[in-house]
């Protein structure tokens, strides 16, 4: 079946298995959210069941968890373990400092909050994911419902004296509805086209009335794994500087595309 999938699925596949290698027995671990991240839990639930890996996971969204014990991991709460080991997830965007632009999911606020948790975090991504500069993928923004068209017209005023390339901002939809996070939150895209000082932009944001969080992390990502679709997959230290090349065999997947049949 892996023959079946797309070059990205593929290169989602390929960084999701690699980046399960960093997990050990009795590690806490953070779940993160979308589509590469469901290939993680995949991969991880795989290891958990072939060697017996005892594992507690917080997932960063009620997607994520539903997937995780369905698979059979032991997903808790945030609250219930305090601190964790290590997290795992994905990204819209990976500038060369490892700063990062994540929410594309919508979950943005529990990633940021598991991410910072955690002792280190782990960005899984295929490579059209690393990009020079930051601010092609429209910056998600998570707002409060109430006076939300305010909080946008604060955001775009405040745009004006930041280093961006545009200032465009909508308000995230579903079915025609205002969409609404797992806090019934809502989302503000900021299509910027590029961000000249990702850290001012962060703290900025922050600071306005009715700003939840933003989709910026920022010093946040230790170790970013890169996937390709014909297996070859990179893995970059932020903190060491190393970088690893190596190759995951497609062809010994058959487990866990199996799964996707079920």
């Amino acid at each position: 079946m892996a023959a079946e999938l797309s070059p990205i699925d593929r290169a989602k596949y390929v960084a999701s298995r690699r980046s399960v290698d960093f997990v050990e027995d009795g590690m806490k671990l953070g779940l993160g959210t979308g589509s590469t991240a469901a290939w993680m839990v995949r991969c991880l639930a795989e290891r958990v069941r072939e060697e017996g890996l005892k594992v507690t996971c917080v997932s960063t969204s009620t997607r994520t968890a539903e997937l995780g014990r369905e698979l059979g991991l032991k997903v808790v709460g945030m609250d219930d373990v305090t601190w964790l080991d290590l997290t795992i997830d994905g990204a819209d965007e990976i500038d060369p400092a490892l700063n990062l632009i994540k929410g594309g999911g919508a979950a943005l606020l529990q990633e940021k909050i598991v991410a910072t948790a955690s002792d280190r975090m782990i960005v899984i991504a295929d490579a059209a994911k690393e990009v020079a500069q930051l601010g092609a993928f429209p910056l998600p923004v998570e707002v409060i419902p109430f006076g939300w068209q305010t909080t946008k017209a604060l955001i775009e005023e405040t745009l004006y004296s930041l280093d961006v390339l545009n200032r465009e901002v909508t308000l995230r939809t579903h079915r025609g509805k205002p969409l609404k996070t797992d806090e019934s939150h809502y989302i503000l895209d900021l299509n910027l086209r590029r961000i000249g000082n990702p850290r001012q932009l962060a703290l900025v944001l922050n600071q306005i009335p009715g700003v939840v969080e933003n989709g910026l992390f920022i010093d946040i990502c230790d170790v970013v794994v890169i996937g390709n679709g014909d297996g070859r997959v990179t893995v970059r230290d932020i903190n060491s500087g190393r970088i690893e090349d190596g190759t995951v065999n497609l062809a010994d997947s058959g487990n866990i595309f199996a799964d996707l049949g079920d």
